[in-house]
């Protein structure tokens, strides 16, 4: 394509388009007509100059005369209490239960590592002592040690805020770091099981695994459900990076990165109840079925919402994604 000559065939279209977005709202009904169809005449334009003559400064022009025409076009939008229930009861739920294929096996080989790793440590005192000196380990595994003084050494409500932000951080680096090959989520997710493996190796080897597994469970099941589901977002838009499927490879990171952060929306409300259990229920004076009871009820009342709520909203056909009048649109391509 001859670019100049393309230019000056179109640019008093251009000129005229943006003639009538700088007049706003005092445009006749035929002149709103006009610029419909002007709009979707450069939105061509714009397609057809990225796929076959790339010019930068043209591009740039072209993409913010189109985005302006597209927002009068389409009107502004915004967001309303009405969103946030279809996003809690629809997008959120759907988008966890999509997902599924990937965050269900990451949980499974994950809990798994961390099991590995807690027998070895705890059947190899070689491997203990390279961790610490045994009178250290002494202190953290000791009925009232480390360990269980964690759970209590600061304010309940200032402990839930730091677990809360300590652990949405680590479920948005999972779903912002995947678009890189996934290889940052594997190692956020081998550092999480890891700790998880050395405080389950060293517990078993002082023979209190059951004092352990009584302060990890009341909030770890809903806490780690979390992580994976965060982590098996993130490890699938590494994917997308790699197979985007049939659609363009910006296309579809586009789509699966806008439900990547409704995803850590939702997950950050369900660290939050996370959070409350462990500054809350862990430390507390209850039984220990009793705080058990409370981390499992958490943890299928969170299946319950994404399988029943998620899966009908899912073959409804949600997404997770933004509403289809809210999305850029796909141009055209050029063969």
């Amino acid at each position: 394509m001859d670019l100049d000559v393309f230019v000056t065939a179109h640019r008093a279209e251009w000129e005229r388009l943006d003639a009538l977005l700088n007049r706003g709202r005092g445009l006749s009904g035929d002149e709103a007509d006009e610029l419909v169809a002007l709009y979707q005449r450069t939105a061509t334009h714009l397609s057809l100059i990225q796929s076959s003559a790339p010019d930068p400064l043209l591009t740039a022009r072209l993409t913010q005369l189109v985005a302006r025409a597209r927002t009068t076009v389409t009107g502004t939008r915004r967001a309303s209490w009405r969103d946030a229930v279809q996003f809690l009861t629809a997008g959120f739920p759907a988008a966890v239960y999509r997902t599924r294929h990937w965050w269900i096996p990451t949980a499974v080989l994950s809990t798994l590592l961390a099991a590995v790793i807690g027998w070895w440590i705890g059947a190899h005192p070689e491997v203990q002592a390279s961790i610490a000196a045994p009178q250290e380990l002494r202190e953290l595994t000791r009925p009232g040690g480390e360990y269980e003084a964690y759970y209590s050494s600061h304010p309940a409500a200032s402990f839930a805020a730091q677990v809360w932000t300590n652990n949405a951080q680590a479920a948005a680096l999972c779903l912002v770091l995947g678009a890189f090959l996934c290889v940052p989520v594997l190692w956020i997710l081998f550092l999480n099981m890891l700790n998880l493996g050395i405080g389950i190796g060293l517990m078993a080897s002082a023979g209190r695994l059951d004092a352990f597994l009584g302060l990890i469970l009341p909030h770890g099941l809903l806490e780690l459900t979390a992580v994976f589901v965060a982590a098996g977002t993130g490890l699938r838009l590494g994917w997308t990076v790699i197979d985007p499927g049939p659609r363009t490879r910006r296309a579809a990171l586009a789509q699966r990165g806008r439900a990547a952060i409704g995803m850590a929306i939702g997950l950050a409300l369900v660290l939050f109840v996370s959070g409350v259990i462990e500054a809350f229920v862990t430390p507390s004076g209850l039984p220990t079925w009793a705080r058990i009871a409370i981390g499992i009820a958490a943890e299928l009342g969170f299946l319950a919402y994404v399988y029943i709520l998620g899966g009908r909203a899912a073959r409804a056909g949600a997404q997770g994604d933004v509403d289809e009048a809210a999305q850029s649109a796909e141009l055209p391509t050029a063969a």
